[in-house]
């Protein structure tokens, strides 16, 4: 076992969400752990998806100059899987077996390529094993 996780983007999306303040904290929670740790992992996918949500549909939407401080503070040291042909075949692959969504099944490769034991989301089913990858949904 590695100890490795993968933190999907709705992790990093709620630790900014005031609406859901459990939510909020456990996301905070496992953000902190990952960076101090060392053991979190993030993809390409999760910084995209994040800047997308948080530079247009925040209720305040992040400034520029935040989310630049983000990316060196908080994605920067997390971000271990970039796109490459084998990732994508590798999703396909996952797609086609599982019928997930073409990202999460993105998701799933990156963790899978990255070698995590662990992939936090609220997107797939809690409990679920693909391959030695389990799944947890943190907000249960």
């Amino acid at each position: 076992m590695s100890d490795r996780f993968f933190l999907d983007t709705n992790i990093f999306v709620y630790s900014f969400d005031q609406t859901a303040p459990a939510k909020a904290r456990k996301a905070a929670q496992l953000i902190r752990k990952a960076l101090t740790t060392q053991k979190g992992v993030i993809s390409y996918q999760v910084v995209q998806e994040f800047f997308n949500v948080a530079l247009r549909r925040f209720s305040q939407p992040m400034r520029t100059a935040d989310a630049e401080q983000y990316l060196s503070t908080v994605f920067r040291p997390l971000l271990g899987v970039h796109s490459s042909p084998a990732l994508y075949a590798e999703a396909l692959h996952l797609h086609a077996q599982s019928g997930s969504s073409w990202y999460d099944s993105l998701v799933v490769a990156s963790a899978m390529q990255a070698r995590c034991d662990l992939l936090f989301t609220e997107n797939l089913q809690h409990g679920q094993r693909i391959g030695t990858l389990q799944i947890e949904n943190p907000f249960l």
